[in-house]
């Protein structure tokens, strides 16, 4: 009998850092020459994730990628999409396959596609919790039952179920960001979670950081732990797996070329980004930095701004590009197959959140684009005040 692939993975909620740690664990994978399969799921039309992970993966063609998008993985259709990603990565004999889904995936028909599967075994269903999420919003996860007992008297299927559920099914809990907390918050989200979840190794992790070797040393998930579990919540989840997605969450996707005027985008997401606004993520512009291309990176009350390279407009523009004459035709030849107005600059942002409340949002959010008037100044030499940091993180992409 051949041996079975072992499979990780990487479940959360939304902005718990899954995207970080798995871009860690592939490159440890390419560092260390250990042939990988990664599944990445993202919700939304976009796939960013899936365009960041491919970005890590682009010189080493040994590694096996495949991205699933527009459904979470625990619905009718993305199990069937990880069906096809699973046969098509034992095919590439990978030493291990690992899955990021997205947050709002729910981990038990993952574990219901495994079991009994006869060519991978799952080993691991990590959870990621977010520490300062949970310190803040769940007053170190004290108030997670509460909540989730609230919820059942009340009929209700919302976020703080699937949060606790995945806790309830995982094998690892993983804390991350918890360098933004104490280490009394962080023993106190210890003892809450062990309370729903007393089967579970925990471990804490800061920017990502967990060694490849800890997921060869994990052994086969323990499926006998969660059966009666399987049974209370089957009838749900059934229900559930229709809908692509489901916890009253909904996702936005915005698409324009205009730059974001950087004061207006600071003042709403200041005056107007909540709790009910879970994620949002994307590549973007600010008309202060029309060089930079930035990765926006929200998630619940925290946003990033990170650098991704340099737009190719731009380059163009700069006098002193020294550029060949080849190189600049190149270019100049790419720059004229875009759309938008500036060449390749453009603003692609998914947001999710609240289904009750993520329109009125992004309505806001689209209200941060420099009007026609404001391009006309902008293209004659006005200067924006620009009140977001101006040292940010530079991530490798091709973007």
């Amino acid at each position: 009998m051949l041996k079975r692939v072992p499979v990780v993975i990487l479940n959360g909620f939304l902005g718990s850092g899954k995207t970080t740690m798995f871009k860690s664990l592939l490159s440890q994978c390419m560092n260390k020459n250990i042939v990988a399969s990664a599944i990445v799921n993202d919700m939304s039309e976009l796939d960013v994730d899936g365009e960041l992970i491919s970005n890590v993966l682009e010189e080493d063609n040994s590694q096996i990628f495949n991205s699933i998008s527009s459904c979470v993985l625990s619905s009718k259709k993305g199990i069937e999409k990880l069906h096809e990603c699973v046969a098509n990565s034992i095919k590439n004999n990978p030493e291990i396959i690992i899955i990021e889904t997205s947050g709002s995936c729910h981990p038990m028909p993952l574990i219901k596609y495994f079991e009994g599967h006869n060519k991978v075994k799952l080993t691991g269903v990590f959870v990621l919790l977010d520490s300062q999420m949970i310190t803040q919003d769940f007053n170190c996860g004290i108030n997670l039952i509460p909540e989730m007992q609230q919820n059942m008297i009340n009929n209700i299927r919302g976020p703080i179920n699937l949060l606790v559920e995945q806790i309830l099914f995982s094998s690892n809990i993983i804390l991350t960001k918890i360098d933004k907390v104490d280490d009394n918050e962080i023993q106190e989200i210890c003892n809450q979670v062990k309370q729903i979840n007393p089967y579970a190794h925990i471990n804490s992790v800061v920017h990502g950081n967990l060694s490849i070797e800890f997921l060869f040393n994990l052994k086969e998930y323990n499926y006998f732990n969660v059966a009666k579990l399987f049974n209370e919540l089957e009838p749900i989840l059934n229900q559930e797996e229709k809908i692509d997605k489901p916890y009253n969450l909904a996702s936005n996707v915005i698409k324009d070329d205009r730059p974001f005027h950087p004061e207006r985008l600071w003042l709403v997401c200041h005056k107007f980004l909540d709790k009910r606004i879970y994620r949002s993520k994307g590549f973007f512009w600010l008309a202060s930095r029309n060089s930079q291309s930035l990765l926006w990176n929200q998630a619940a009350s925290g946003i990033n701004l990170e650098l991704i390279g340099t737009w190719r407009a731009s380059i163009l523009e700069n006098e002193q590009n020294n550029l060949l004459p080849e190189e600049l035709k190149a270019l100049e030849e790419i720059i004229s197959n875009q759309k938008g107005r500036f060449g390749d600059r453009c603003c692609d942002l998914t947001v999710i959140g609240d289904k009750d409340h993520i329109d009125s949002f992004t309505d806001k959010l689209k209200s941060c684009f420099l009007t026609e008037e404001e391009i006309q100044n902008w293209r004659n030499g006005y200067s924006f005040r620009d009140p977001w940091p101006k040292k940010i993180v530079r991530l490798k992409s091709n973007h």
